[in-house]
């Protein structure tokens, strides 16, 4: 993020995170469906194990942003609302997930990840990298 920029490298891992759930809710639907499911566990493993790398690294490239875009008075304020609501994240992907094993459906609150990074990856898009945005932070 440092070297390429924090919005840049947002918008990249927003679209890893896109794929990335989808396609475990769908190795998901894959396993639950199937007489052996363990045969889809390395999948899902390596796609958790993606989703999770990828979330790291936009986690930090979301606090680069800020700290570009922000003056040093009002970034403060901005990265702790930003931690507490990377907290609540944190704490409700896991219900939710919870929540849609015990319905028998867990692709359904991967693809909802999947709708939610989606809109992720277009709001930083509008509000950071399109030609004609308000604060140019590539």
């Amino acid at each position: 993020s440092d070297k390429v920029g924090g919005s840049i490298v947002t918008q990249i891992i927003s679209a890893v995170m896109v794929l990335a759930s989808g396609a475990v809710g769908y190795v998901m639907m894959q396993a639950y469906g199937s007489a052996a499911p363990e045969q889809y566990f390395p999948a899902f493993l390596g796609l958790f194990i993606l989703l999770f790398t990828a979330s790291g690294i936009g986690n930090g490239s979301t606090f680069r942003t800020i700290g570009v875009i922000f003056d040093r008075q009002q970034a403060g304020p901005v990265l702790g609302w930003t931690s507490a609501v990377a907290a609540y994240g944190a704490f409700i992907a896991p219900v939710v997930i919870g929540q849609q094993i015990k319905a028998g459906t867990p692709q359904l609150a991967m693809y909802g990840f999947a709708v939610f990074y989606a809109l992720c990856l277009v709001l930083n898009w509008w509000f950071y990298l399109r030609g004609n945005a308000d604060v140019k932070n590539p």
